[in-house]
């Protein structure tokens, strides 16, 4: 049989499946992008952006992302790219990019909800497309275990478009790969085109047109690996790996304090070393590195292996909270400052500059404080207070109070706005004997505060 040929490289139209974090920045990288990095030929491509949720397509086309991960500048700049809702505007495409979630459910296990709901989204587009159309390609960004895209995503595809998975024959078929997204929320320095980009596809054919595509607009590069399963692998392993590497130095801090000994003193101290790993202590949330490590695990308990270190550093790094919180409540029983005490809490966002909220162990944090009946006051200039993801519960301001003292005092996010604060500024919001908390290395050392 001929093979099918391939779309081309050049005047491509691609659809991108959800707008988050990683498909509206993929989708702009590929729209802005007309000339090719590796050929430095003529690109004229067309880029469609599907998203179920029609407000977020509103604000898209009105220049907001409330992400913060591309700017209005960029969003109103006059590209090939049509924000939709719509499932018929994903028809004639070529490519097809599914960027969903993959979060864990309540006993951690993979939801696999958005990326079935995304292929079926797909697999019905394609059965309503012209027969005469190149054989599609169906890339998949979102982390999951090794073999769940052949498993899970594929079968559906295959059920709904009535096509056939890397059948050559033309207008019959479909293709597939996985390029695992690398996004870092918040991050502008290690933005999508500078970080390598790891590719894969269903046949050899397809894996080098996968990888020729991502290398057009990819400055970075790209690696291309030997199979689907591989590039998921690797993907789940990065963080995974960073995982465990921050419960070492969370369990260390831990031994430390009961040693009442300061952690970042000998982590400063460690890291004098040249091939010493620089990890600093405290909260692991959002969307990758507390979640990622379930996915491997589960896939290592469906092979008959049960997971020892993986789990054991999940387990250290999900108990933080409940840590740093018992530590918070001893010394303020110490001080005698327990009773109807004031708490201003700086951040609640799972990370820096950012205002993501899923997976947010400052929550967490901040759920365990509230069982103690202290008045709690959280200052985030991310958080989105309209946003359903926070807590109704929990007064959040977005510039620093002026004129409110405190008895405990934390920091708990390092965002940029409150990097320019000194010791002054958080004396003037403290009480004589107020309780100073770091939890990611932000406050002065002056002020003795506690730390993971």
């Amino acid at each position: 049989m001929t093979n099918a040929s391939l779309p081309s490289l050049i005047t491509t139209k691609v659809a991108i499946i959800g707008l988050g974090y990683v498909g509206l920045p993929l989708a702009l990288e590929i729209a802005k992008c007309d000339v090719c990095e590796k050929t430095k030929k003529k690109l004229d491509r067309q880029v469609v952006g599907f998203d179920l949720n029609e407000q977020r397509i509103n604000d898209l086309k009105k220049g907001i992302d409330h992400t913060n991960e591309v700017s209005t500048e960029l969003l109103k700049k006059e590209l090939k790219i049509t924000y939709t809702n719509y499932e018929k505007d994903l028809e004639d495409a070529d490519i097809y990019i599914v960027t969903v979630p993959t979060p864990i459910d309540l006993i951690k296990r993979p939801d696999f909800s958005f990326l079935e709901s995304a292929s079926r989204i797909v697999g019905k587009v394609l059965a309503k497309r012209k027969k005469t159309l190149k054989n599609p390609i169906i890339i998949y960004e979102s982390t999951v275990y090794p073999g769940a895209t052949e498993e899970i995503c594929i079968p559906i595809l295959e059920n709904n478009s009535k096509l056939i998975f890397n059948f050559e024959k033309e207008g019959k078929g479909f293709f597939c790969g996985y390029s695992p997204e690398r996004v870092n929320p918040g991050d502008k320095k290690h933005s999508l085109s500078k970080i390598i980009k790891v590719t894969s596809g269903s046949n050899p054919r397809v894996a080098s047109w996968i990888n020729d595509f991502y290398s057009s607009f990819i400055s970075a590069g790209t690696h291309k690996a030997s199979s689907i399963k591989v590039a998921e692998a690797a993907k789940v392993i990065e963080n995974t790996q960073r995982d465990l590497n921050i419960a070492l130095i969370n369990e260390f801090s831990i031994i430390f304090r009961k040693a009442n000994i300061d952690t970042l003193e000998v982590l400063e101290a460690a890291e004098t070393k040249w091939n010493f790993l620089s990890f600093k202590p405290g909260l692991v949330g959002g969307h990758c590195i507390g979640v990622d490590p379930y996915y491997l695990t589960f896939k290592a308990e469906a092979l008959g292996y049960h997971p020892q270190l993986v789990l054991a550093g999940r387990r250290i790094n999900d108990g933080m909270p409940s840590v740093i919180a018992k530590d918070l409540i001893l010394k303020m029983v110490q001080k005698g400052v327990i009773n109807n005490a004031k708490v201003l809490i700086l951040g609640i966002t799972f990370k820096e500059n950012c205002p993501d909220m899923r997976n947010s162990k400052v929550l967490e944090f901040i759920k365990i404080l509230q069982k103690y009946k202290l008045e709690i006051l959280v200052c985030d200039p991310y958080s989105q207070l309209n946003s359903n993801e926070i807590d109704k519960s929990i007064n959040c301001i977005n510039e620093l109070p002026n004129d409110e003292k405190f008895e405990v005092i934390i920091g708990a996010v390092n965002h940029s706005y409150f990097k320019d604060l000194s010791e002054n500024d958080y004396m003037r919001l403290a009480n004589e004997n107020s309780i100073f908390m770091d939890l990611k290395g932000m406050l002065p050392r002056s002020l003795d505060p506690i730390r993971p």
